[in-house]
């Protein structure tokens, strides 16, 4: 049986940081349970933001010569994605929202029903994490990091792929270790994947 793949993705700048911390024990549980993981660090990378001129819907990919075909095969090809962005004014940092923005022809396509046909595969999975410094419950409550991860679902749901679910890292100011349960939260979402 060939191996899994899991492509992990960091949005946030910081890559010492909690919401690294979280994505690497993320992946490192993968490696553990099995898969073979790709890390992609989105302010690593030189993606353009997207033009609108919409020949992506043609081709089926975008035609902006930059870092983002990689990712483009690596998402195709990965079982399980784990994506990693900070909460920013209730949202995603800029960086994320351009890579949704840039694969939205590998994610979906559009027919004359007007509905969207989800491109990606049910036996696909993703999970979302997110750090925000407004402390438990303030971060649900005020919308802030219920927003990021809506963002995120929302890209994620369109192209097909199964929700694994969400973990959460709320309060993080002054805080430089992750918590056990929050860590012990993020093994039990990862599958075996062999």
């Amino acid at each position: 049986m060939p191996t899994k793949k899991m492509l992990a993705i960091l949005a946030s700048p910081r890559k010492k940081e909690n919401l690294a911390k979280m994505l690497d024990h993320a992946m490192a549980t993968a490696k553990k349970k099995g898969s073979e993981v790709h890390f992609v660090s989105l302010y690593d990378k030189n993606i353009a933001y997207c033009k609108g001129c919409m020949k992506c819907k043609q081709t089926g990919s975008c035609c902006i010569q930059d870092d983002i075909k990689p990712i483009e095969d690596l998402l195709k090809a990965c079982d399980i994605v784990v994506m990693a962005a900070p909460t920013y004014f209730a949202n995603i940092p800029a960086p994320a929202k351009n890579l949704f923005d840039r694969l939205v022809a590998v994610i979906m396509n559009d027919n004359e029903s007007m509905i969207p046909k989800p491109l990606l595969s049910k036996k696909q999975s993703y999970l979302l994490l997110t750090s925000c410094t407004t402390p438990f419950p303030f971060d649900r409550l005020a919308g802030q990091s219920t927003g990021a991860l809506h963002a995120m679902k929302e890209f994620f749901k369109t192209s097909g792929m199964r929700h694994l679910g969400n973990v959460t890292f709320a309060g993080t100011k002054g805080k430089s270790e992750v918590p056990v349960s929050i860590l012990n939260k993020i093994e039990r979402k990862i599958p075996s994947l062999n």
